[in-house]
């Protein structure tokens, strides 16, 4: 089954490679979609996938790299857009 979420990260997320982190598992766990800084601090994260491969990412994007403070994630679903890679975008 397939899955496809919305994720707004907040805490220390910038400046500490956590947009790095985060498509190196998304590439390791099968995941497409993108993830992007955001102008007001906060890091959007797009993941899609199946089920399973989705929820440990987010359950990583939670965590985050060594240095980030995660303090918030923001969640949801979001419809399947079939992506074919995991980008790391710039505004």
């Amino acid at each position: 089954m397939k899955k496809s979420v919305r994720l707004y990260v907040n805490g220390t997320v910038q400046g500490v490679f956590f947009r790095m982190f985060v498509k190196e598992n998304a590439e390791r766990n099968n995941v497409k979609g993108f993830i992007r800084n955001l102008e007001d601090g906060r890091v959007e994260v797009f993941l899609e996938g199946d089920f399973d491969d989705v929820n440990k990412m987010i359950e990583l994007c939670k965590k985050g790299p060594k240095h980030s403070m995660i303090k918030n994630v923001e969640i949801k679903p979001e419809k399947f857009q079939d992506f074919k890679v995991f980008k790391i975008l710039h505004i």
